[in-house]
């Protein structure tokens, strides 16, 4: 058993040190590329997105066809809303998840952060929860958001702005 611990320590401390060549890597071709700095920049500009998310989540919009909109955005992602009904299921309503869950996966944790430490984010996941909606059903209508955000940020060549997020009740 004693082994195989240590086999698993050796593999995972292997991984992390690929990742961080990787994303050094990453920075590099970054820094090189004028075109790449822009759009992370303004992905990093929101608040819980650092540079590994806003990589992952770049690498897989960068490669999607320019005149998408924001609703095909969230399609690809499979955050868009979808009615099941099967048998003795009725009316339930889940997201499709038919889309790229690289993306998905990509946007989960940032989410979760910007729920913690930006303030307009945080006051549209509580309206949520307020409203009935489950804890991890109103991080996915962020995530979902998010994505509108992000899109909006790249089209428009700005920062993220909380208050085109949601509104903050005065």
């Amino acid at each position: 058993m004693k082994c195989i611990t240590h086999d698993i320590e050796v593999s995972n401390r292997h991984f992390d040190r690929r990742i961080k060549a990787l994303e050094k890597q990453a920075k590099i071709l970054i820094d090189r590329h004028p075109q790449l700095q822009a759009p992370i920049a303004r992905i990093i500009s929101v608040k819980g997105i650092a540079f590994r998310s806003a990589i992952q989540v770049y690498g897989e919009l960068c490669v999607l066809p320019k005149d998408m909109t924001a609703r095909q955005w969230v399609a690809h992602a499979g955050l868009d809303p979808r009615h099941f009904e099967s048998g003795a299921f009725q009316g339930k309503t889940r997201i499709s998840k038919a889309g790229n869950k690289y993306l998905r996966a990509a946007l989960y944790m940032p989410a979760f952060n910007a729920i913690l430490h930006q303030a307009n984010v945080k006051a549209f996941y509580t309206r949520l929860v307020g409203k009935g909606k489950k804890e991890m059903q109103a991080t996915v209508a962020v995530m979902r958001k998010l994505l509108h955000a992000i899109h909006g940020m790249l089209k428009s060549d700005t920062d993220f702005e909380g208050r085109k997020f949601f509104a903050l009740e005065a």
